[in-house]
């Protein structure tokens, strides 16, 4: 995807106009554009001076981005997210209030409430209104750049916001230079009446006002950015080398991949390395969210950004520039806030005939109340005021606010959302896939039960055991062996060594044989009692696979080893399931073990036996439930990610699987998933209450400024609320930034859900492809959370709320000529 500037935006009709024109350029095959960040990201194969024309016929500027993001440079990279609008509207705004004030002086301090005002303007009406128009004449200049944009953009054809502000103003002023005329020649009690009429106060009130929403909104705009620009801070913009046994400081982009550097304590880490000399704990939070420093010894990878507490660090170079963790990061944020939600294309489609619907709607209030008797200055105060109080630029923010937000807050946690789709995608889901080895799993068989036979100590035991896997590259040796230092026992010198391929270890100390491996190994060449073989027996329903050691034909005991569930993988699945998902466990193992992996961590549903290219598949058939989220950490992982609707990869995993995937996880925690789905829904709500207050603000603002409800608003009154509308959007947006992701107190409201599983008894099914259709009727029915369809059977199963309707399953069905003959409530369960 490419990144462009765009320069010249207003507002959501601005943002629709330039999506519709580069969308039409040929080569084109997605554009995304972000009014929050004046934004475009475009997919294709066009040239990217044909997108730049596209832009600029439409009647805007665009250029494209360099990449600053991802940029080494630190000034680079904070430039391209500083907030410059603030203080430039900051300023304009101190200017407009200063004259405004003077104006609603002598306009309605003097006229209404009789304030004192030199003689030259006592009684002389005239001159009255000529500073009026003076004053006003001022605050238009200070605020030119709404007619500019506004004028410009109704003449390429695109109406925006400007546009309604600048003709509301321009009618106001127009008119009251025509008063202003025929007060020249009238007199007295005449010229007085006249005076009512002039509306220089409302023409530069409505242009001080907007301003003030558009300062309140830049300034709240800039703070949606803030995660973004502290992850730009990290890095530093010096890196201190070590060439010819000399330290040389160099500009962060002049170290290269093999380069040597030193890390001081309390310094940040320049680019990624691998640790070739020293020990220290470095904090790492700023990339993963984890308070805790991260212990680093040679050979230990350090991050781009991370801070050096303690030790002194010498380290080789792996990742430069654009290519460090940081970096990446980043760019995935960035590009998050880029891409366009699905849930935003309802506001597009409103925002793009906005304008000029609010402009026809305006000059039919004019034309209604002329006819309706009102004077024509009552009628065009009502026109202006429906011009002024209409506001796309709260439709065109609802979304785009919400995603910013919610990215920067998972990237402060960690937790990193590719696009605004997978953002909003991930809190829809109804089932979670959980890959057993690296992501239930640690992938690493660690030992667990450590059970000598009787009249043997377990020092003895782990003695044996010990010296013997020293000599073995097995992986369960390893283990073993990682235990036995733990407790301190000391190997003792064997001989004769013989790995017994399939089976076992063997081994001779002093003329005594020494013998580990298999339960069956050991027994046909030792006596093993009952005790221990159904000891045996019992670790292996358990999903651990347990080694016998023997002396000169002496059973010595048995210890356990499996791959342990992750610390916190108990606690996630809980999670998952009390915010109402299914949680599905995918391995290869036997369906023995993968049972009692599953048990232990509270998962049901378990698909034992799944080969690696079976992964894939398996989402495939589980999608016909509804949305699956596929959580993977290895290569063999990728196409299953791909596949589902929602990719997660765990940080630590393969570098295809990250790439695969749709969210990554840093820290690489498993309860960081539920944590995901909680943002996902937050934001998600948190775009509907946003687009709710939108149309809803429109809706009832627009008819009342127009009359409808019998009122008179003032167009001052109008200018206030449409500043306040966007500004309120933006607010409830940064609200996001409160969310406790780790929370599960409020998961409670969906633990007690009315959902019951149903069998359904359907008429039509022929084939595998009439299920399919059937799962995808049934799942556009309100209340139905999954569904599995059986043609041989003739019934479909699902899982619904209790509370759902026969006729709208009925009519789902009829759509694809299948016939709904009966429902039974609590019907045959499925695995959900």
């Amino acid at each position: 995807m490419e990144q462009y500037s765009v320069t010249g935006m207003s507002c959501a009709a601005c943002s629709a106009r330039v999506e519709k024109a580069v969308s039409k350029v040929p080569g084109v095959k997605s554009c995304a554009v972000n009014l929050l960040t004046n934004s475009m990201g475009v997919e294709g194969t066009a040239a990217p001076a044909e997108i730049i024309a596209a832009v600029e016929d439409a009647g805007y500027g665009a250029a494209l981005k360099d990449g600053a993001a991802a940029k080494p440079d630190a000034a680079a990279r904070e430039d391209a997210l500083a907030d410059k609008e603030t203080p430039a509207l900051v300023k304009r705004l101190i200017s407009s209030v200063f004259f405004l004030i003077v104006l609603m002086y002598f306009s309605m301090g003097h006229m209404t409430w009789g304030f004192p005002v030199p003689a030259l303007f006592e009684g002389n009406y005239v001159a009255l209104g000529l500073l009026q128009l003076l004053l006003a004449a001022v605050i238009i200049v200070i605020n030119q750049r709404f007619y500019i944009s506004g004028f410009k953009a109704a003449l390429h054809g695109a109406p925006n916001m400007d546009t309604l502000v600048s003709i509301g103003s321009a009618a106001s002023f127009v008119w009251s230079v025509y008063v202003l005329f025929r007060m020249t020649a009238a007199s007295g009690d005449a010229a007085h009446e006249l005076m009512g009429q002039l509306y220089f106060e409302s023409s530069a009130m409505i242009l001080t006002l907007i301003t003030v929403g558009k300062t309140l909104e830049a300034r709240s705009k800039g703070k949606t950015t803030d995660a973004l620009r502290s992850l730009m801070k990290l890095a530093p913009e010096t890196a201190v080398l070590i060439k010819d046994g000399k330290e040389t400081e160099v500009k962060i982009d002049a170290v290269k991949p093999g380069d040597v550097f030193i890390v001081r304590p309390g310094e940040n880490v320049p680019v990624d390395g691998k640790v070739i000399d020293g020990t220290s704990a470095v904090n790492e939070s700023a990339l993963t969210g984890e308070s805790i420093p991260v212990d680093k010894k040679t050979g230990d990878t350090v991050y781009s950004g991370t801070v050096n507490t303690t030790g002194f660090l010498k380290c080789e170079a792996l990742l430069v520039g654009a290519d460090t963790t940081l970096s990446k990061i980043i760019k995935m944020v960035s590009d998050a806030s880029a891409t366009k939600a699905p849930i935003a294309r309802t506001a597009d489609k409103v925002s793009g005939v906005f304008v000029p619907v609010v402009l026809g709607i305006a000059t039919v209030t004019t034309v209604v109340w002329l006819l309706l008797g009102q004077p024509f200055a009552a009628a065009l105060s009502r026109g202006i005021t429906v011009l002024v109080i209409s506001c796309p630029c709260a439709l065109g923010l609802a979304t785009p606010v919400a995603i910013m937000v919610g990215s920067g807050v998972g990237a402060k946690y960690g937790i990193l959302f590719k696009t605004a789709v997978s953002l909003e995608e991930t809190g829809k889901a109804q089932t979670v896939v959980l890959d057993k080895t690296g992501t239930l799993t640690r992938g690493a068989p660690k030992v667990t039960d450590v059970l000598p036979a009787e009249g043997v100590g377990i020092n003895e035991l782990l003695s044996a055991a010990y010296s013997l896997e020293a000599l073995s590259e097995h992986p369960l040796a390893r283990a073993v062996c990682e235990y036995a230092e733990e407790q301190g026992v000391k190997t003792f010198a064997l001989q004769n060594f013989k790995a017994i391929f399939g089976n076992g270890l063997e081994a001779q100390k002093d003329g005594s044989l020494y013998l580990g491996g298999s339960v069956s190994f050991i027994s046909s060449r030792a006596s093993v009692d009952k005790a221990q073989t159904d000891a045996a027996d019992t670790l292996s329903e358990q999903g651990k696979t347990p080694l016998m050691f023997s002396e000169n034909g002496r059973a010595l005991g048995l210890i356990a080893v499996a791959d342990v569930l992750k610390p916190d993988a108990e606690q996630a699945v809980k999670e998952l399931k009390n915010m109402g998902l299914s949680v599905v466990m995918l391995t290869g193992d036997n369906e023995k073990t993968a049972k009692a992996i599953g048990d232990r961590a509270g998962v049901s549903d378990v698909l034992a036996g799944v080969l690696p290219g079976g992964k894939e598949n398996a989402v495939k058939e589980l999608q016909s439930k509804g949305k699956v989220i596929m959580v993977g950490d290895g290569i063999n992982d990728a196409p299953a990610l791909t596949r589902a609707d929602i990719g997660v990869a765990i940080g630590a995993g393969a570098d295809v699987a990250v790439d695969a995937a749709d969210v990554v996880l840093m820290k690489s925690e498993l309860c960081d998933v539920p944590a995901a789905v909680r943002l996902s829904r937050a934001t998600l709500r948190n775009i509907r209450q946003n687009l709710f207050w939108a149309f809803f603000y429109n809706l009832i603002g627009i008819p009342l400024a127009a009359g409808v409800f019998g009122l008179k608003l003032d167009p001052m009154f109008a200018a206030a609320a449409m500043s306040l509308s966007s500004f309120c959007v933006v607010t409830n947006a940064l609200r996001l930034n409160l969310v406790k992701i780790r929370e599960e107190r409020h998961d409670a409201k969906r633990k007690g859900r009315d959902a019951a599983n149903f069998t359904l008894v359907i008429d039509g099914m022929m084939c595998e492809h009439c299920e399919k259709r059937v799962c995808t009727a049934l799942m556009t029915v309100p209340g139905v959370e999954s569904a599995r369809a059986d043609h041989v059977s003739g019934k479909a199963y699902i899982k619904a709320a209790k509370k759902v309707r026969r006729g709208a399953l009925k009519r789902a069905l009829s759509k694809d000529d299948y016939k709904l003959l009966d429902i039974i409530p609590e019907g045959e369960k499925y695995g959900l």
